[in-house]
């Protein structure tokens, strides 16, 4: 079986093992890398051999807060090759460089005619899996994309030139997009932006490229080193600094226009509705456990400040999001640069454990069954 080492050599799959490692859930912080079968595809599906795999804060909550049964194999950031075809799949050849979403929308029902598609029935059953319940399996050698995900655009090529890890991004950077795009952002606004792990940056970076003038709160300085790469250059020391004063003084005493909470948990939902204008827009974008908390309810009546929450991708907005990634790798926009660990399939546990426990060196952590391949 051939195996991608350097740049020169090409990533095929010659041979389908019977096996291969995968990081399976056994339950609650129980994470162990056994040998699996590899998922045998039908009519209509693909086989693809991951080449490295993100690990998202929606993976670490499923993994620390039991909403899952198990066993399961996790990680849905994914990119890799095409190392089989399904009998009837015509767009995609073995050897084509991919990568997959685990979720699509059908594109015709109430909720997608809405425009809120990740509210479809069809989108909320997952349609990749490296074997157990399908849940995403990108921390795994191979995976198996269903038929209706591959018929409905869920695998996207990736062109020459262009890392599996740009391309692993493609499924986050669509989902920030479309928070953005709620948000309607006009170069003429103050934005906040309230955490600059790899989803707060990502916010923060598609919301100066309006022109936007954009602060960003985090309690990292290394975070915040980061972000100037990507010409953010209003940090708040959420550590020492009172944000929402910050963010008065720097808006001659309104407030933003817009603010993104993106960290998890309850606590700064408060911070981040203070820091709003009057007329200004909220969006929650990393509350994804179900709970319960206080807000002052005349700040949205009387206050006129909107609520607003925005969850997982948009199809429609796929080619802008591509076109980001793709071109923006050589344009200045590479996302690689989020990367702060690399870890073999071996090494998820770790992997998972270090994201689990975010640090000020700690960023997007990718999981890598083949080691160096995701650079390529």
């Amino acid at each position: 079986m051939a195996t991608q080492t350097s740049g020169a050599e090409t990533f095929v799959e010659s041979r389908i093992p019977a096996t291969m490692r995968a990081a399976v859930y056994r339950g609650i912080n129980d994470m162990r890398v056994e040998t699996v079968p590899v998922p045998r595809i039908g009519p209509g599906e693909l086989l693809i051999r991951i080449a490295t795999c993100g690990v998202c804060g929606t993976d670490l909550k499923k993994i620390h807060m039991g909403s899952h049964s198990a066993p399961r194999i996790f990680g849905h950031e994914m990119a890799g090759v095409v190392a089989q075809v399904g009998a009837g799949v015509t767009g995609f050849k073995e050897g084509d460089r991919v990568m997959s979403f685990h979720h699509v929308p059908c594109g015709e029902c109430y909720y997608c005619r809405k425009q809120t598609p990740a509210q479809c029935p069809l989108y909320k059953k997952t349609g990749a899996t490296a074997g157990f319940e399908p849940s995403g399996g990108g921390f795994a050698e191979y995976i198996r994309v269903m038929d209706f995900v591959v018929a409905n655009g869920g695998v996207v090529r990736i062109p020459d030139g262009v890392p599996f890890e740009q391309a692993a991004f493609v499924e986050p950077l669509n989902t920030v997009l479309k928070g953005q795009k709620m948000l309607n952002v006009e170069p003429d606004d103050a934005v906040l932006v309230i955490g600059q792990g790899p989803i707060g940056l990502m916010h923060a970076a598609l919301a100066r490229r309006t022109g936007a003038r954009v602060l960003t709160s985090d309690l990292f300085a290394e975070r915040h080193a980061i972000a100037a790469r990507f010409g953010l250059t209003h940090p708040i020391n959420a550590g020492t600094e009172n944000v929402v004063e910050r963010v008065m003084a720097e808006t001659d005493g309104r407030g933003a226009d817009a603010v993104v909470l993106a960290v998890g948990g309850n606590a700064l939902i408060r911070t981040a509705i203070d820091a709003a204008r009057p007329g200004g827009k909220v969006m929650l974008f990393a509350q994804t456990q179900h709970g319960e908390v206080t807000i002052d309810p005349a700040a949205v009546c009387v206050d006129e400040k909107t609520l607003l929450g925005s969850y997982s991708s948009s199809f429609p907005i796929l080619d802008e999001v591509t076109g980001l990634i793709f071109s923006g790798y050589r344009d200045g926009f590479d996302l690689t640069q989020l990367i702060s660990h690399r870890f073999p399939l071996e090494q998820a546990v770790e992997a998972i454990d270090i994201a689990s426990h975010p640090q000020a060196g700690s960023m997007k952590i990718m999981i890598e069954p083949i080691p160096g391949a995701g650079a390529e």
